[in-house]
């Protein structure tokens, strides 16, 4: 294995990293399965594309960078799969996130339905957990872990 690909999926066996995947994984699935599959009272894969370009404005590109970083990128990262790769994505996303629809709402969600829209707090944690797992990859037990060691 190239020696670059083995420093990308070196990872700090430490279980702290490891939960903090899993958390950002399953937090990110339910959000990814509604847009791809329809689950969760999503709109599925063309109602989501059609939102996404039409409502939204996205470039298609965009929109199925979207459907895709949250559905396998979740996974992904449950697995311990290219962690580094899928949480660079989900930063990318959620910055994008950020400054298209949240900067204008301030910084808190919308828990009592008194604003337009959602803050970008909940945007900051998954960005925060996913550059925890950036700077120290999958931890333990993933299959990053087990591909660096060979």
């Amino acid at each position: 294995m190239k020696n670059s690909v083995k420093q990308i999926l070196k990872t700090n066996p430490n279980i702290g990293f490891s939960i903090s995947r899993w958390m950002l994984g399953l937090v990110i699935f339910p959000h990814g399965a509604q847009k791809l599959l329809g689950l969760f009272g999503g709109y599925g894969y063309s109602g989501t594309m059609d939102f996404l370009t039409t409502q939204m404005d996205l470039p298609s590109i965009v929109a199925f960078s979207v459907i895709m970083i949250e559905f396998f990128g979740s996974i992904s990262l449950v697995l311990g799969f290219f962690s580094r790769f899928w949480s660079i994505a989900l930063v990318g996303m959620f910055a994008g996130i950020i400054i298209t629809t949240q900067l204008e709402h301030g910084f808190f969600m919308n828990w009592f339905g008194n604003q337009a829209g959602e803050g970008y707090e909940y945007s900051l944690l998954v960005i925060g957990l996913a550059l925890s797992i950036v700077a120290n990859g999958s931890g333990k037990w993933s299959i990053d872990g087990l591909i660096s060691k060979q």
